[in-house]
């Protein structure tokens, strides 16, 4: 879809604009292909926006990601490539506007693949030891200082993968973390990093063996008998009042207020929900793999950082049995 003739062709997106084009995307409460790839061109041809539209562009790609494809919530890989391709020039995400799409995305997901929270990492990394990148257009980067708002934003990332409820965090995104931590060792970055370092990867080793998450494959054949056992007028209820609670949506007066505030409230939720659950690692032991794989990461550099030793010394509180390859660091930091 073509949105520039749509809006006549201007070289400015305003906010009355803004609502014209909330009523055309989400006239029938879904955002098709051809609309995102609209909303994308439009993002990249016209740079005299407003917070309006940034607001808007985030909100209908999170829902055509997220929301769209059956099963609901979970990005493939197929919609993961396209995110990326379109978010990317010369390998890195192009503003911070496309930064913070793709984190809204591993938030409000149930499940994404492995390489588009590396992605959204890595990038967060580049701008961090670059000092320049996504991140630039909200805040000034020291090169090679991880400072509050990269923490917090790492921090989203690692916590965002699962919006129901659950941490699950990999290998591959653990790596990008002790890389950053090993090239910011010497740095005076801010505290809020050592948490969420020590943290993340103690969640990775001690919650790894306690929750498999629901694939694709299974959550699409759940949600197919759902629909087949749906009674056609509880279905025509949800779907009378889901068009009208859409065309106050799409009118752009109320509506931002009320999904800002309900967006705030969810989040303050799930941040208590992934808090309590990281109280909870203790549960899980350290195995032989586990320790293995931490003391080969930890000694791969031969220095033994301070955030290291602290992950060591939370280990050793924290996990309810660790494996006895692991004893001769632990033993360091003890």
């Amino acid at each position: 879809m073509d949105f520039r003739l749509f809006l006549n062709n201007k070289t400015r997106i305003d906010a009355d604009d803004v609502v014209k084009l909330r009523r055309e995307v989400f006239d029938d409460m879904i955002v098709s292909l051809a609309e995102a790839d609209g909303v994308f061109a439009l993002n990249d041809q016209i740079e005299d926006t407003c917070l309006e539209w940034r607001q808007f562009f985030v909100e209908s790609m999170v829902d055509y990601c997220v929301n769209q494809a059956k099963p609901h919530g979970y990005v493939s890989a197929t919609n993961a490539g396209w995110l990326k391709d379109r978010i990317s020039k010369d390998g890195h995400v192009k503003s911070c506007t496309e930064l913070e799409l793709l984190v809204k995305i591993i938030e409000r997901a149930h499940s994404v693949p492995e390489t588009l929270a590396s992605f959204a990492l890595s990038e967060v990394a580049h701008a961090v030891i670059e000092g320049n990148g996504a991140l630039m257009d909200n805040s000034a980067l020291t090169p090679g200082v991880i400072g509050k708002p990269e923490a917090q934003m790492i921090r989203r990332i690692m916590y965002g993968v699962g919006a129901d409820g659950q941490v699950k965090i990999s290998q591959a995104e653990v790596e990008v973390l002790f890389d950053l931590n090993d090239r910011t060792s010497e740095a005076d970055n801010h505290p809020e990093w050592n948490d969420v370092f020590v943290k993340a990867v103690a969640a990775y080793l001690m919650m790894a063996a306690g929750y498999a998450s629901l694939s694709r494959q299974e959550a699409l054949r759940r949600e197919s008998w759902l629909d087949e056992e749906a009674e056609s007028d509880v279905a025509g209820l949800l779907s009378r009042t889901l068009s009208s609670f859409g065309e106050l949506m799409r009118n752009g007066d109320w509506s931002q207020a009320f999904q800002d505030e309900t967006a705030a409230n969810n989040e303050t939720w799930r941040q208590r929900n992934r808090e309590d659950e990281l109280d909870m690692i203790a549960a899980e032991p350290v195995t032989q793999s586990e320790a293995m794989w931490l003391s080969e990461r930890i000694g791969r550099d031969g220095v033994l950082h301070e955030n290291e030793k602290a992950l060591l010394a939370y280990i050793n509180q924290e996990a309810d049995h660790i494996d006895p390859a692991l004893k001769p660091l632990i033993e360091k930091v003890a």
